[in-house]
């Protein structure tokens, strides 16, 4: 990604101009178009090509939207460096849709069956595990990630190492989420992450101590951002833990835009030799835990992040470019947040269809719901091997019910055990597993 476009200097802009662009600021048309462009919140990118009235200059609209911008009363320092934002129509409309189904309302939690929460937290972990070490160059498809998570197999690359490490990171934050931040457990959630992944092991759960490290766009090889000095970082991370504990009394900042903020952060300070982005995401997760909005658990909001890598690095660049305006970033996050909430409630769907549709198999004598399932599999891949660690994995249940499940479809021919090696046994669907099942079927 090529460095951006500086935008016009504000100052140049109103060199000599003051009377015409008081003129256009009070023109109707034209504060149409600085209500879009500071509604979608546009860059200088975006606004030079926007078409306009003959007798209007974008400079000029670039211009009167950023006086807008610099009039909000939304700032906040770190060090040295003071970073603002601006709560526009689309952020508030975000904020709302999040507050009323994210949060602690009773009605919100109506949209995960109250049986099947545990397994949907499971998928839920399963997914922004492996999405945020997509992120960070994992190489790996999801399914082979997910049995290699179901089945609590070793890693055997770096790839899957990156994975299990955020799988377990995500569930130590998990039991840390009511806790307060402070360095000590910033770096544990960094060893956490970063366990046998990085180059140097003692760079595990450390801050860097050098400033060789710069963020590197990997298609051009571009350097898209110079980190502050290493001596920085401690007072940096200090204050970003204030932040995360208190709030401030005279200024209400919403816990959503605070997570934002908290995650913008992390990969600014960059205090670490590698692994800022997968720490930064787990501590916006940790912050929204902490603030009550406990759909959060459910949502992967990496995979989304994954699929817009350009528009996440955009975001963060447009922030820097643009006098530290967090609102580029903020904004991509609430973005991000939309689509993964609107994938949550598609999945919860799929999964009640799915319920439907293994009713048959309910029917059958002396199977349970979740043998029903097992069933379905069966069905649906003769090649299947189950082990009983990812039926357990799978259905959050003990190690002793899903043996019992898989010894009891055993006992009624459903499925044969294989051994495959002195100490592991899996099960496979019977050799007239088809037959057996359609003749039952008819019986009930």
């Amino acid at each position: 990604m090529k460095h951006l476009e500086q935008p016009p200097s504000l100052k140049e802009l109103l060199s000599g101009n003051s009377e015409r662009i008081i003129e256009l600021a009070v023109n109707d048309s034209i504060n149409e178009i600085v209500n879009q462009v500071n509604n979608s919140y546009y860059y200088w990118d975006k606004v030079k090509y926007l078409k306009l009235p003959e007798n209007i200059k974008s400079e000029e609209v670039w211009l009167i939207a950023k006086l807008r911008r610099k009039a909000t009363p939304f700032r906040i320092q770190f060090g040295k460096y003071i970073f603002s934002w601006v709560l526009n129509g689309k952020t508030q409309e975000l904020l709302h849709l999040f507050d009323l189904n994210i949060g602690g309302s009773l009605e919100s939690r109506s949209i995960i069956p109250k049986d099947e929460k545990n397994r949907y937290l499971i998928s839920s972990i399963m997914e922004e595990a492996i999405a945020s070490s997509q992120i960070e160059g994992a190489v790996t498809t999801r399914k082979h990630a997910k049995e290699m998570l179901r089945r609590n197999a070793n890693p055997r690359n770096k790839s899957e190492q990156m994975i299990l490490n955020n799988y377990i990171s995500i569930q130590r934050i998990l039991e840390l989420k009511n806790e307060d931040l402070t360095e000590e457990r910033l770096l544990e959630i960094h060893r956490l992450v970063s366990k046998s992944t990085l180059d140097h092991k003692d760079e595990e759960g450390s801050f860097r101590s050098n400033n060789d490290i710069k963020v590197i766009d990997v298609i051009d090889g571009e350097v898209v951002h110079y980190p502050p000095d290493h001596n920085e970082i401690k007072t940096l991370i200090k204050e970003l833990c204030i932040f995360f504990n208190t709030d401030d009394k005279d200024l209400f900042i919403h816990p959503i835009i605070k997570g934002c903020i908290i995650h913008f952060m992390i990969g600014f300070i960059h205090p670490f030799s590698d692994g800022n982005g997968r720490t930064a995401r787990a501590m916006f997760y940790w912050y929204l835990l902490k603030k009550g909005y406990w759909l959060t658990e459910y949502l992967s909001i990496s995979r989304l992040i994954l699929r817009s890598k350009n528009q996440y690095a955009k975001a963060y660049q447009y922030t820097e470019t643009d006098d530290n305006d967090l609102t580029y970033f903020i904004m991509y996050k609430l973005r991000t947040m939309k689509l993964a909430y609107e994938s949550l409630r598609e999945y919860i769907q799929r999964k009640i269809e799915e319920k439907h549709k293994i009713s048959e198999f309910i029917k059958l004598e002396n199977v349970n719901e979740r043998q029903a399932l097992i069933l379905k599999w069966f069905y649906e891949e003769p090649s299947l091997l189950l082990k009983v660690k990812e039926v357990e994995t799978r259905f959050a249940v003990s190690n002793q019910t899903a043996r019992t499940d898989l010894q009891s479809l055993v006992e009624l021919k459903y499925i044969d055990t294989i051994q495959l090696n002195k100490k592991e046994v899996a099960f496979k669907a019977a050799k007239d597993f088809e037959i057996i099942l359609k003749e039952r079927l008819k019986t009930n």
